[in-house]
């Protein structure tokens, strides 16, 4: 791959970095110590820094040394995951229960090798906007970064992101124009009947029985209200009732997650899981309160910047190695947030093959190290071709 060779040369420092952030990984507006590290970095080269937008994140500012009005933002996520780490090799998290699980510690080390080494030979003209987000995992970091004023107090006129991609291979890039990644909504279902003796259900109303029937009748909001062309998810992930044997209790709570693309196919997933929970209850005689919570937005790339995404992409990878018609992903992303606000592109980068055979969010995954100076590539002839 046509990495260039000074950034080859950085493949070890990078890969110490990125195993260093992976031992010591930090929740969703608690990364301190990483961004403390990127905010460190980033002023050692040179590169105005500015800390504290979305509480821990960070945005380093560089200007090419040839003038330019444009400007370009390229964003990373620093955040880990609520969950157990199973490797036990020699940069496995030190803290139990917080993981880096979806790869952010190499997300973040990509964007800072970029930065060292633009910040090194500035050859572009205009302004390069490095954006350390906190939070991606569930808490809309991203939202409150732009909360906090980010295209406000540091316009650009560009953004981009990227994801490394376990089911590609390493060398792979897939760049999509349209819908890349889902809304991502939660609901929850609160289910009230009238409790009593197990061995006198006649006596009661049944809310385990009710719920059962709501979550069969879910099942069928998808597939006969949605457009067959069209994608939706509706997933009850948790029922919680009762604490013993012969007792039905009065009250169940389920909780879910529904996916979507469309604004109007999200509107009609909202309103079917409220008028299914409610009527379904009603029949039984009993009632329910169903209560929808809109988080992330779909992702969605402009065609123009992932044109220039894609072309960049070639230059790195090799034309035969960029993908543009993957069918999208119903996981959730809050770049969505950013790409509302600016044009831009959200790219997947294949990094399979690697020590880590695993999916993301599992409990032996690893970011594959290979993946470093092609990111690190690919970020840098980014901005030099869109700040020419």
């Amino acid at each position: 791959m046509p990495v260039r060779p000074a950034i080859v040369a950085l493949h070890s420092e990078l890969t110490a970095w990125r195993r260093d952030i992976h031992q010591h990984p930090e929740l969703g507006y608690q990364e301190v110590r990483t961004s403390g590290l990127v905010a460190e970095r980033l002023t050692s080269w040179g590169i105005e820094v500015h800390r504290g937008l979305g509480q821990t994140g960070v945005v380093g500012v560089l200007r090419g040394k040839r003038a330019g009005e444009r400007s370009i933002a390229l964003r990373a996520d620093m955040d880990a995951l609520p969950m157990a780490e199973e490797n036990t090799f020699g940069h496995a998290s030190t803290k139990p229960g917080v993981f880096h699980g979806c790869g952010h510690d190499g997300h973040t080390t990509m964007l800072l090798g970029a930065a060292k080494h633009l910040a090194a030979t500035r050859d572009f003209a205009g302004t390069a906007v490095f954006v350390f987000q906190p939070a991606e995992e569930g808490l809309a970091g991203g939202k409150a970064m732009l909360d906090d004023g980010l295209f406000e107090r540091f316009p650009c006129d560009e953004i981009y992101g990227l994801h490394n991609w376990p089911q590609e291979p390493l060398g792979t890039v897939v760049a999509m124009s349209g819908p890349t990644m889902a809304a991502s909504d939660l609901f929850d279902i609160e289910v009230e009947g009238v409790g009593g003796h197990a061995a006198m259900p006649h006596a009661t109303v049944d809310p385990i029985v009710v719920a059962a029937h709501i979550v069969t009748a879910l099942q069928s909001l998808v597939s006969r209200s949605v457009d067959p062309v069209d994608a939706a998810v509706v997933s009850v992930t948790s029922i919680e009732a009762g604490s013993t044997y012969n007792v039905i209790p009065r009250t169940v709570k389920m909780r879910g997650t529904a996916r979507s693309f469309k604004p109007a196919t999200r509107d009609l997933v909202e309103a079917g899981i409220v008028r299914i929970a409610t009527n379904v209850a009603a029949a039984f005689g009993a009632t329910a309160r169903a209560t929808y919570r809109r988080n992330y937005p779909a992702t969605i790339n402009s065609e123009r910047e992932t044109l220039y995404a894609q072309a960049v992409a070639a230059r790195v990878v090799g034309a035969e190695n960029v993908v543009s018609d993957r069918d999208p992903c119903m996981g959730g992303e809050d770049f969505a947030f950013m790409l509302e606000r600016r044009p831009g592109s959200y790219v997947w980068f294949g990094q399979g093959g690697g020590p880590s055979a695993c999916n993301v969010h599992h409990p032996r995954y690893d970011f594959n190290d290979a993946l470093l100076p092609i990111g690190v590539s690919y970020w840098v002839e980014l901005v030099e071709a869109r700040l020419a």
